[in-house]
């Protein structure tokens, strides 16, 4: 854990659709995220080695479906949200992952390694 919490950086839309998630499922992706900003992990994670080196995948359930937040944490002065969505299948879409690693590659241009 370190003493200074790393930025959030939200690429594209990730804001906007983070914010269109229902109430409880917010509040779940803002604690975790937090967690990850202190240099923890999250409760309930996955890499996400497709979309690009330190991509994951933070998994969120609740009564009315999964979410999913994607984002990069490997940087030394920010943590980029790349992507939030409702999950609706047993594996993720291609449109999802292929916004990701849009994302991830607008992210990384600008980051300090």
């Amino acid at each position: 854990m370190t003493d200074r919490s790393k930025s959030v950086v939200f690429v594209g839309t990730a804001l906007d659709d983070l914010r269109a998630f229902p109430l409880t499922a917010r509040r779940e992706a803002g604690y975790q995220i937090d967690r990850v900003q202190s240099g923890r992990d999250p409760d309930d994670w996955k890499p996400m080695t497709s979309i690009g080196p330190g991509a994951r995948e933070l998994r969120i359930r609740e009564a009315s479906g999964a979410f999913r937040v994607v984002y990069v944490a490997k940087f030394a002065d920010a943590i980029f949200v790349l992507h939030c969505f409702r999950k609706t299948t047993q594996k993720t879409s291609r449109e999802d992952l292929a916004l990701a690693t849009r994302r991830y590659g607008e992210a990384i241009k600008g980051a300090t390694p």
